[in-house]
C-alpha cells in the first residue's frame, strides 16, 4: 500500500512562491488593471470600467495599425528572415573549413550578444540619411533614400534580423549534427540529388527543431521594444508602430496605464496563439 508523504512538495515551497511572487502577482494586477481606467497622472481614483479598453482598442484605428505592423515585423525578421537565414548559415557552415566557421560564429554571435538598444543605435547609424548604406551605394552610383523614413518597418525587420539571426543558425548547426551520417550517404548512393535529399530526408529530421525554433523565435519578436524604440521610436508618425511600442505610448507617454495594459493582454493572446499553433504542429509530429 502506497504510504502518503505530506512533505513531499515541500522543497518546491521556495520556487513555488517566488513565482507567485514575482511573476503571478504582477500579472493578476496587470489583469486587474485592463479592466480600469487608471492613469498615471491627473486621477484621485481609479474605478472600474468593465471590458470599455477592449472595445475602445478594436474601435482605434491607431490600434489595428500596430496589429498589422505587428504581423508584418513577425513575419519578415522572424518567419522568413531570422529562421531562413539562420538555416542556410547552419548548412553552409558545416561544409565550410574550420577557420571560416570560426569567423562566421563569431561575428554572427557577436550581434546576438549586443544588447538590444545597442544594436537599435547602431543599426540607426546604418540606415540613416547620412548611414553607412547610403555611403555604400553613393560609391556604387546608386540612388540614396533615408530608409528609416521611407520604409520604416523594413528597416526595423532588417535590424532585428541581424541581431537575432544567431540563435537560429545554433538551433539548426545542433540538430544538423544530430542527422545520421549514414542515412544522407544512403539517400545518395540510391541517386537523390542534393534538393530530393533535403526535402525528404533532411527536412522531415528537422521538423520539431523547426517548430520549436519558430515558436520560441515569434515569441521574442513579440516582445521587441528597444530596438524599434532606439531607431525610429516608432515613426515616422505610426508606420513603424509595434503594438509593444504601441503600448508605451498609451501607459507612459499618454498616462493611460489601464488602456495600455489592455492593449498588453491583447499583445499576451497574440503569443499564445502563436504558441498553441506551434504545439499542435508539434504534437501531430509524434
Amino acid at each position: 500500500m502506497r504510504t502518503r508523504r505530506p512533505f513531499r512538495w515541500l522543497p518546491l515551497a521556495p520556487a513555488t512562491t517566488l513565482l507567485l511572487l514575482f511573476l503571478a502577482g504582477p500579472v493578476a494586477y496587470c489583469v486587474y488593471l485592463a479592466f480600469t481606467d487608471t492613469q498615471l497622472t491627473g486621477q484621485a481614483s481609479a474605478s472600474f470600467v468593465g471590458l470599455d479598453n477592449f472595445r475602445r482598442a478594436f474601435g482605434d484605428p491607431d490600434f489595428r495599425n500596430a496589429v498589422l505592423l505587428t504581423l508584418v515585423f513577425t513575419v519578415l525578421s522572424s518567419l522568413v528572415g531570422q529562421n531562413s537565414l539562420g538555416f542556410a548559415l547552419a548548412s553552409l557552415m558545416r561544409r565550410a573549413s574550420r577557420p571560416v566557421r570560426t569567423l562566421t560564429g563569431t561575428v554572427v554571435v557577436a550581434a546576438w550578444v549586443v544588447p538590444e538598444i545597442v544594436a537599435g543605435f547602431l543599426l540607426y547609424t546604418f540606415f540613416n540619411r547620412q548611414g553607412t548604406l547610403n555611403e555604400i551605394l553613393e560609391l556604387l552610383h546608386l540612388p540614396q533614400q533615408n530608409w528609416l523614413f521611407t520604409l520604416p518597418i523594413v528597416a526595423v525587420s532588417f535590424a532585428n534580423v541581424w541581431r537575432g539571426t544567431a540563435f537560429s543558425m545554433l538551433v539548426y548547426s545542433a540538430a544538423l549534427a544530430e542527422i545520421p551520417q549514414d542515412v544522407t550517404e544512403a539517400a545518395e548512393v540510391d541517386g537523390a540529388s542534393g534538393l530530393r535529399r533535403f526535402w525528404h530526408v533532411t527536412l522531415p529530421m528537422l521538423r520539431r527543431s523547426i517548430g520549436t525554433n519558430l515558436m520560441l523565435n515569434t515569441l521574442q519578436t513579440l516582445s521587441v521594444f528597444g530596438l524599434i524604440w532606439a531607431m525610429t521610436r516608432g515613426g515616422p508618425g505610426n508606420r513603424s508602430q509595434t503594438l509593444p511600442v504601441f503600448m508605451y505610448d498609451q501607459a507612459f507617454l499618454k498616462s493611460l496605464i489601464g488602456y495600455g495594459t489592455a492593449v498588453a493582454l491583447l499583445l499576451l493572446v497574440v503569443g499564445a496563439l502563436f504558441s498553441a499553433v506551434y504545439v499542435r504542429l508539434l504534437r501531430e509530429e509524434v
